[in-house]
């Protein structure tokens, strides 16, 4: 049968609970979220009192940092209730996810009422990080059992792309595939399938090699910091690394999935590293003490204040149990090797290295590597599994098997083996038929196949046509199309010619690829993938080419962020220099660009993700259509640099949230639409989502949200080709100049801000510019404008500005410290 989720119910609204349930709604997904009645009240009482608990968790959650909701909005789609009085709001779910205390009894009690609710189709599923998952509904026969299966979620499930499906021996495949298919398309999720194994694959993971690192620190007198400083971006994992990890997740329940593990993998054989008694003595002194991190103040680290007063994290002396001053520790191999590219090539050098780093390195990785071959086939099927698991539940750079390609499986088995890390015999079989890496890699480094220790030899790496890689297009074959002398600018038409994969054009800072179907992408790839001339001058090549070779184009990329807008530090050296003709030369080009992809004669499609600010959020509203990934953190945040925007993100403001306002009821007050976008810019607010990012003004209605960042180019140039099919080139509009008397109210409301304490003079200074150029100049009358005329407003005040010392003080602090300075 055809399955489909059109309502969910979430039982448990606990972090993890109320998280799964807005990250639905936050996909459009109605849900009935359920927990047990308050203390104290009885059937009857009043709704509000009897889902007290849960009403309170999900406030909780909208006021969480990070964000866990998307919009706010998204609440209204959350129902609550408790589990005695409303069950039976579950009668109609299509999935019913289970995210209660983590004993078996109570929720195969839980798992028996559902049966007495839900349809007979309905998807059942637990949350449950360890529990065995055919233990939890066995009991209820073949019928529901088929139709029920684990969903393990990593918390926050907003932010962390991991979701473990775990089947059981009479799950029905065709609900395992369905699952893995939503889960991907709908959530945004990184699925992988896991055996019905202790822990799964993140859990056990995570438990047995932050054990085993820990026991090994111990055992051979690291520190906190020590260890801290090894197991961080060195190796390509979060800063969090591994004690700042457990203050994170909380200690007690690092110890208690530990403490729960060991009884579970009686046959494993490394599972004494779950019972090393330095480290039990730790641990249990740690819970005794409430030391259990961020949750209770402090853990392996407190937060202390320094000697001027800033913030600074002392680690914990696991000797004395004082916690100390930082002490930076320095280690002469990784001053060696730090800054070696790219990271698997890094750990190789720093594992052989003889100092106590080189050591410590070596041994946690001999470990991890080693105990990661001897859990296939047992707990997940493919490497691929096991290596997902680490990069997308635990923000890894890279998963073990690919380390071990890195490092030199056959150059590294002997030595693991002989310091007491037993490889699988698969892992030995593979080596000694010849087989010299887990993955084969084609000429530009892009995975092709995967050893398979089921088929003992190497099957294709499974292919989703919905993902588009900047790499990817690169290694594309493409004919050359154009010939010269065909109307194209000789520069281009080299480009073209001398490629002998999907680059078209390509500089320092950008390139036009082929991504096939008469679909164009701009990519950038300037220095922190800010906007500068190199970057601009391919837009405009990419433009040309859209006229005469493609149908349409897509602006975007794959990297770690859009655009963090223009390159200030470029701005500092003209005005040093006295180049402010170049200057305003610059951003008239910046302009010209903007509006020229958003009247572009085909349409041009923008796909921004994560950070997107200043001339970035300009870039992103440039085209006739924005495809966002749902984690879109967009605002024109100038104001921080002491400018207002000068790309043409006043202008764009303004049409997008006044202009239509006020084309749709002339006699509306402007007052509070112009508030809102002279608010968003004077504030600098920085949307926390691309949902909220519509809120503020920066995405229409009909532009897009998608939810998997690898789907992202997929999707933008699937909307791309559907507007190409007659499309219609967008023409200037008129924007809404509010004029004077608005102009005057504006400046009452800067002037209240700057003696409340709001804003410092400066601050008034630039937001006074601001809301000169917002209401048209202060027009004597309201009235219609071109947009020529807003664009002409944001570069004057814009170059009136940047000449100002305490503007140049802000760009100047700002490339300092990569903070705003307030002067």
């Amino acid at each position: 049968m055809a399955y489909s989720i059109r309502k969910a119910g979430v039982i448990g609204s606990g972090t993890m609970g109320s998280g799964i349930a807005t990250l639905l709604a936050g996909a459009g997904i109605p849900v009935v979220l359920l927990d047990i009645p308050a203390k104290g009240t009885q059937p009857g009482d009043a709704p509000a009192k009897r889902n007290a608990i849960v009403s309170d968790n999900l406030k909780k959650l909208q006021s969480a940092r990070p964000p866990q909701v998307f919009a706010a909005s998204d609440i209204e789609r959350v129902q609550v209730g408790n589990l005695d009085d409303n069950l039976d709001l579950l009668a109609d779910a299509d999935w019913v996810i289970e995210v209660v205390v983590e004993r078996l009894d109570v929720k195969q009690n839980l798992m028996a009422k559902l049966a007495e609710v839900v349809r007979p189709d309905t998807i059942i599923t637990s949350n449950t990080s360890g529990l065995p998952i055919q233990a939890i509904a066995e009991h209820l026969g073949p019928e529901f059992s088929r139709r029920f299966l684990g969903t393990h979620f990593f918390n926050p499930p907003r932010h962390l792309r991991l979701l473990e499906v775990i089947p059981h021996t009479n799950t029905d495949p065709a609900i395992v595939d369905f699952l893995v298919e939503f889960g991907t398309r709908v959530l945004g999720k990184g699925v992988v399938i896991c055996k019905d194994k202790p822990n799964f694959i993140g859990n056990r993971f995570m438990s047995m090699s932050g054990m085993q690192a820990m026991n090994y620190a111990l055992d051979n007198g690291f520190t906190v910091e020590e260890v801290d400083a090894l197991t961080g971006p060195l190796i390509g994992r979060p800063k969090t690394a591994t004690f700042r990890l457990n203050d994170l997740v909380g200690f007690d329940i690092a110890v208690g999935v530990a403490r729960n593990l060991y009884p579970a993998i009686p046959d494993d054989p490394a599972r004494e590293v779950l019972n090393h008694p330095k480290t039990n003595l730790i641990s249990q002194k740690m819970l005794d003490n409430n030391w259990l991190g961020n949750k209770t103040g402090q853990g392996f680290y407190k937060q202390v204040k320094g000697a001027g007063g800033e913030k600074e994290f002392w680690p914990l002396n696991v000797e004395t149990f004082e916690y100390e001053a930082p002490k930076n520790p320095r280690f002469e191999s990784v001053g060696k090797h730090r800054k070696v590219e790219p990271t698997g090539e890094r750990i190789r050098l720093l594992i052989n290295e003889p100092d106590r780093a080189g050591q410590f390195l070596w041994h946690i990785h001999a470990f991890y590597l080693a105990y990661a071959s001897n859990r296939v086939p047992e707990i997940t099927d493919t490497i691929l599994n096991v290596d997902n698991a680490q990069k997308w539940g635990f923000s890894h750079e890279m998963g073990p098997f690919e380390i071990w390609d890195a490092i030199g499986v056959a150059e590294t088995v002997e030595a693991f083996e002989a310091a007491g890390y037993p490889v699988a015999d698969w892992v030995q079989h593979m080596v000694g038929k010849g087989c010299k890496t887990f993955y084969l890699y084609d000429e530009n480094g892009i995975k092709t196949h995967y050893y398979s220790p089921l088929d003992n030899d190497y099957v294709p790496v499974p292919a989703d046509p919905r993902e588009i890689t900047v790499a990817g297009l690169r290694a594309r074959k493409v004919p050359v199309a154009v010939a010269p002398g065909a109307g194209i600018p000789e520069m281009v038409t080299k480009a073209w010619k001398d490629t002998s994969a999907g680059v078209v054009a390509n500089n320092g800072s950008a390139s036009v690829l082929d991504m096939g179907d008469g679909v164009a992408l701009l990519e950038f790839h300037s220095q922190a993938l800010a906007i500068d001339a190199d970057l601009v001058e391919m837009g405009w090549k990419a433009l040309d080419l859209l006229k005469s070779d493609f149908d349409a184009l897509v602006v975007g990329h794959d990297g770690e962020r859009f655009c963090i807008g223009a390159n200030v530090f470029m701005v500092v050296m003209a005005v040093q220099s006295g180049l402010m003709d170049q200057l305003g030369d610059s951003i008239s080009q910046l302009q010209n660009l903007t509006q020229a992809m958003r009247y572009a004669p085909k349409p041009v499609v923008t796909a921004p993700f994560n950070m997107a600010l200043g001339g970035g959020a300009e870039l992103l509203m440039s085209g006739a259509k924005i495809v966002a990934h749902s984690e879109l953190y967009t605002g024109l945040v100038e104001i921080g640099v002491g400018l207002i925007p000068a790309g043409g993100g006043c202008k764009e403001m303004l049409r997008r949230v006044v202009s239509p306002v006020m084309a749709a009821s002339p006699n509306a007050d402007v007052l509070p639409h112009l508030q809102k976008v002279f608010e968003a810019i004077a504030t600098a607010k920085v949307s926390t989502s691309a949902k909220e990012a519509r809120e503020l003004g920066f995405l229409g209605a009909d532009d897009q949200i998608v939810f998997n960042r690898a789907h992202l180019l997929g999707e933008a140039k699937r909307h791309a080709l559907q507007l190409a099919d007659g499309y219609v080139p967008r023409q200037p509009e008129k924007i809404w100049a509010a004029g004077r008397d608005a102009y005057a109210a504006l400046l009452l409301g800067i002037e209240g801000f700057r003696e409340g304490g709001y804003a410092s003079d400066y601050d008034a200074h630039i937001s006074r510019k601001l809301a000169y150029v917002l209401t048209g100049g202060a027009l004597s009358e309201p009235q219609w404008v071109s947009e020529q005329y807003i664009l002409d407003l944001e570069r004057e005040a814009f170059m009136s500005l940047v000449t100002e010392a305490k503007t140049m003080e802000r760009i100047t602090h700002m490339l300092q410290t990569n903070k705003p300075l307030r002067n």
